[in-house]
């Protein structure tokens, strides 16, 4: 465990950088507009036409005990949250969340077909996002495929990404 001495105090450094992760998660979870507004937080997300399609995906052991209760999710070090979210850019230049439905497949990058992704819509005031818990596989990437329709008129955009997961032990 690191400690470091500010001011007199002895500090432990690991829990404070486990607070701010639970943090950015919270801000990620129920206060997206807020992370997507940020140019200090680290995003991703692909452009389609108007829309920006946010993703994210982290263990769920990052979650506060309060928060995952509230919401039903398992915080477990086996487990990860992928949490997506969609903002329309409007012509004066800020955005506005929408709702969209996702569906997906994870698998590995060996080619397997993989298992869907079950999402659900949580809500946070007027800011939705389609959340999906899954198990992961220690220290082996995982392929995220995902159809995320915003537009019930538009095909739906199709977004993939690959990330890999390490299990605290």
């Amino acid at each position: 465990m690191m400690r470091r001495r500010i001011g007199g105090m002895a500090l432990d450094i690991r829990p404070l950088s486990s607070l701010l992760l639970c943090t950015w998660l919270l801000c990620t979870l129920l206060l997206g507009n807020l992370l997507l507004a940020s140019n200090a937080a680290a995003q991703q997300f692909e452009q389609v036409g108007d829309y920006q399609i946010h993703y994210s995906a982290v263990n769920t052991s990052f979650l506060p005990d309060t928060i995952a209760r509230e919401h039903s999710i398992q915080r477990n070090q086996a487990m990860a949250l992928l949490n997506v979210s969609v903002l329309e850019e409007r012509e004066d230049g800020t955005t506005r969340a929408v709702p969209a439905n996702v569906n997906g497949r994870i698998s590995s990058l060996g080619g397997e077909d993989g298992e869907p992704l079950s999402f659900r819509t949580l809500r946070s005031g007027d800011t939705p996002s389609q959340i999906a818990v899954f198990r992961i596989n220690q220290d082996e990437p995982m392929r995220f495929d995902l159809e995320v329709r915003y537009d019930r008129n538009a095909e739906p955009a199709r977004v993939s990404f690959i990330q890999r997961f390490y299990i605290e032990r």
